[in-house]
């Protein structure tokens, strides 16, 4: 990747810059919606695509791609393994976020990435979602990141407090570290 003084990470430092000052500014701007609409397509099969995105309230205009994700088990677990687990997807939506929080707060802080890699593992006990121990809840049991970070002009030390600041910043790992409110309701 071809870095410049005001590109370190894939990070425009003018636009992340514009951007705290922008929410500084207004602090409503801060707030974003993501949506998704999904259809069962059957057994363990479903199929979403993304909506649009709200900040502050109001639609991101230039926002308009859609994106499908497919989801099913594999067939261990009851499904036709044609495409990833939900349990998959909770491990690429916390992988995805921690590439963001990374390349952001290392071009933040001018740390130059060379490399990150992270292996990452997700348990689950079955027993919760089959209803057959109702002392077992049927979310994980345990994730486990392992990063693989380099850097030309970081220390050890400097990749381990980026780490630290990564866990706390990211809204993903704060999502799944801590309880969050989810409404259900039947149209």
């Amino acid at each position: 990747m071809t870095e410049t003084a005001n590109v370190i990470n894939g990070v425009d430092r003018d636009a992340l810059n514009a951007t705290l000052d922008a929410v500084r500014d207004q602090p409503e701007l801060a707030q974003v919606t993501f949506t998704l609409g999904t259809s069962w397509a059957g057994g363990c099969r479903q199929t979403a695509t993304t909506g649009e995105v709200r900040q502050a309230g109001h639609r991101v205009e230039d926002r308009t791609a859609r994106y499908t994700l497919e989801s099913d088990e594999p067939a261990a677990l009851l499904g036709t393994d044609t495409a990833a687990s939900p349990g998959e997807y909770v491990l690429q939506a916390l992988a995805g976020c921690y590439a963001v929080t990374y390349a952001a707060n290392a071009a933040a802080r001018g740390i130059e990435l060379s490399s990150l890699r992270l292996d990452m593992e997700v348990d689950f006990d079955l027993q919760g979602f089959l209803g057959l121990d109702k002392s077992v809840r049927p979310g994980a049991q345990e994730i486990r990141v392992t990063v693989h970070a380099e850097s030309p002009n970081t220390s050890r030390e400097g990749l381990q407090e980026l780490t630290e600041a990564v866990q706390q910043r990211s809204p993903i790992r704060d999502t799944l570290a801590n309880a969050v409110c989810v409404s259900t309701v039947l149209a």
